[in-house]
């Protein structure tokens, strides 16, 4: 299992940190997500797809820097 960090552009309050940990968490693959709301950082464990981490950040209106 990795444990892989993303920066997520958007998000202002308790209610982004909360949508994007839910949709990220429903990922095939992820084992847990959690969200730093003071350095915009999303940490995952798991082995999903960055591609399929991107989509569920998308999903909850936020997009992972690059």
């Amino acid at each position: 299992m990795s444990e892989r960090a993303f920066t997520v552009e958007g998000m202002t309050c308790d209610h982004c940190v909360q949508a994007v940990t839910r949709e990220v968490a429903a990922v095939p693959g992820v084992v847990t997500a959690s969200v730093d709301l003071a350095s915009k950082q999303l940490t995952v464990h798991g082995d999903a797809a960055e591609a399929a981490i991107a989509e569920a950040v998308e999903e909850a209106g936020y997009t992972l820097a690059h």
